[in-house]
């Protein structure tokens, strides 16, 4: 069984194929050379790890903020697992507030510093600031998180009315999360 991860989250990226068993071949380190400035993590950090989330998004239909007669599906929470380069399970990630739970008993959550389009159906990439992770684990001195190689995730396509008002969707989306510490 294979994990993908891609080397960068824009046009043209490698997609590198990553054997479950230790003995399979070595990925290059994540670059973010191709990434739009905005969720570029600033000089000064190393990636600590990465992960491959994949998972569902709920959206709800909601009145629009002071716009009578108008809908629209709001992002509600996400929930995905996430996996290590290897395929192993490391935890999960849901929210509000978004949260990074892992297998050795740590969790960070942070907040969106900048997100960058990454093309038509796709959630945005994503740059978080991460809080104190709580804990002790890998999470411990995380202090920035990406969002990359996003696929799917967007709000539904399906009809947001008075008549589906309240109503729930839940769509799926993968992404890679990669976790910084300062250098």
């Amino acid at each position: 069984m294979f994990s993908r991860f891609t080397t960068t989250a824009l046009g043209g990226a490698a997609v590198l194929a990553l054997s479950a068993c230790a003995s399979g071949p070595t990925m290059a380190p994540f670059s973010q050379a191709d990434l739009p400035a905005a969720v570029q993590v600033p000089a000064g950090h190393r990636v600590a790890f990465e992960t491959a989330a994949a998972g569902d998004i709920t959206y709800q239909c909601q009145a629009k903020k002071d716009m009578a007669g108008q809908y629209e599906w709001v992002f509600m929470s996400p929930d995905a697992g996430l996996k290590g380069r290897k395929g192993e399970r490391l935890g999960k990630y849901y929210g509000p507030p978004a949260t990074w739970d892992f297998n050795d008993g740590s969790k960070v959550s942070g907040a969106q510093l900048a997100v960058a389009p990454n093309g038509s159906g796709n959630i945005p990439l994503q740059l978080v600031k991460a809080n104190p992770a709580m804990g002790s684990g890998m999470a411990q001195g995380v202090s920035h998180i990406q969002r990359v190689a996003t696929k799917g995730g967007v709000a539904p396509a399906a009809p947001c009315d008075a008549a589906t008002m309240g109503s729930k969707r839940v769509v799926t989306y993968t992404a890679d999360y990669i976790f910084w510490k300062p250098a």
